[in-house]
């Protein structure tokens, strides 16, 4: 009897896709089926899998071909990049054998395999300075109810997917923020966070990758804060875009007043012990040297071009169109 369904949408089968099969099957059970959604299929098998071809789609329409092709109680978004723990469908079971629990969510850690400059990416979530929910990226504290979580690593029972209508969203990245919307504002369910529910998720490799996924997070984080406030308004997600109007208004201001560029050296001092505060948070995490210095120059970059675009998503964007990067 399947259980569980692993759903994976992809583009194509890449690399990533052959190496996150052989790790998903490494867990010795029967009671799981993997799925794979690619705009074209392959001629290759593997046990337990299926390769079902959806055409050029969204990830959040390929997800929702699971209602009608998956066979598991419990449906397992998976992002193509990244694997799961080989413990990961033992403690799924602890958390869903409450009933009343509907939706699991685990950190998603950086491979240990990964490059100098994938872990450099990784490591910049993992301080409240730059992540501002290190849970997502690092096994952090006790098992808590969370309002939203990224379905790179998210599970949710059939029934309550199909209740409701699977992913009713046109915004990526983002659909997992709309269906944690939905599952809260429809039927105040929220989703339990384990720190042991893990999976490993490859990190962008150089800068300009990392900086274009994170401008798309701050337009959507954005859009999202303005128009779905229950999972959205959060604080966190505004004070990129405070550093962004500090480093402009206060700049000019300096020029104008004394007063005020005293002010504004005081500013940059705590945004200086911030930063030393993270690269201790990433070096005790790390212990590379050299990977937690990389972090912070990601950090500062990642702050400005996030703040920027999240004004321009907060204030600007009236309707929002998203495109596949």
């Amino acid at each position: 009897m399947i259980k569980y369904s692993f759903i994976i949408p992809t583009k194509t089968i890449n690399q990533f896709v052959r190496d996150l099969i052989p790790k998903a099957l490494a867990m010795k059970r029967d009671d799981f089926e993997i799925i794979i959604y690619p705009d074209e299929t392959t001629g290759e098998r593997w046990e337990k899998t299926r390769q079902i071809p959806s055409g050029p789609a969204d990830p959040a329409g390929k997800r929702n071909l699971a209602l009608r092709d998956a066979r598991g109680e419990i449906f397992i978004f998976i992002d193509d990049d990244a694997y799961p723990e080989n413990n990961f469908l033992e403690i799924l079971e602890k958390g869903f054998a409450d009933k009343n629990i509907a939706a699991m969510g685990g950190p998603a850690l950086t491979p240990s395999e990964s490059n100098f400059w994938q872990r450099v990416s990784g490591a910049m979530f993992l301080s409240h300075l730059s992540g501002g929910f290190p849970e997502r990226y690092r096994p952090v504290g006790r098992k808590k109810f969370v309002k939203d979580w990224p379905t790179v690593n998210l599970a949710i029972r059939r029934e309550v997917f199909k209740e409701l209508g699977g992913f009713q969203c046109r915004y990526w990245p983002g659909e997992d923020t709309f269906l944690c919307w939905e599952l809260l504002t429809k039927k105040n369910i929220q989703v339990l966070y384990d720190p042991a529910l893990i999976v490993y998720h490859h990190r962008r490799e150089s800068l300009k990758q990392h900086l274009k996924q994170i401008s798309a997070y701050g337009l959507h984080r954005g859009f999202f804060a303005k128009r779905f406030s229950q999972t959205s308004f959060n604080w966190r997600y505004f004070m990129p875009s405070l550093l962004v109007l500090f480093i402009i208004f206060g700049g000019i201001g300096s020029f104008l007043s004394n007063f005020i560029f005293k002010l504004y050296l005081f500013g940059w001092g705590v945004y200086l012990v911030a930063l030393g505060n993270a690269f201790y948070d990433i070096y005790t995490h790390e212990k590379k040297i050299l990977i937690a210095l990389a972090a912070l120059y990601y950090i500062v970059l990642s702050h400005i071009v996030y703040g920027l675009r999240f004004i321009q998503g907060f204030v600007f964007t009236r309707e929002l169109k998203s495109k596949l990067r």
